[in-house]
């Protein structure tokens, strides 16, 4: 397994773990699912606690500039930042 391969399945276990998706709803996550604005579970309290749980399961440092509604727009979106952050894209 490659280490973007674990980003995607350690990305989608967070989502479970910090909204409550549940496995089936985290597993069927396509890089076009909307995240915010489309999840009733992430909504603007549950953004602080994502980004705090990003920060500690992946050990990057999130700068308040990195911050906007284009990351967490899908979960594609998220997921090419933390590989960007990661140094892996």
């Amino acid at each position: 397994m490659t280490s973007t391969d674990q980003t995607d399945i350690d990305l989608r276990s967070l989502l479970n773990d910090v909204l409550g998706l549940g496995p089936a709803r985290a597993a069927a996550l396509t890089a076009e699912s909307g995240l915010f604005g489309a999840l009733p579970e992430l909504d603007s309290m549950a953004v602080a606690g994502l980004l705090t749980e990003i920060e500690d399961r992946f050990d990057i440092v999130l700068e308040d500039d990195d911050i906007d509604g284009e990351m967490l727009a899908t979960y594609g979106d998220l997921l090419t930042f933390i590989r960007a952050k990661r140094g892996e894209a």
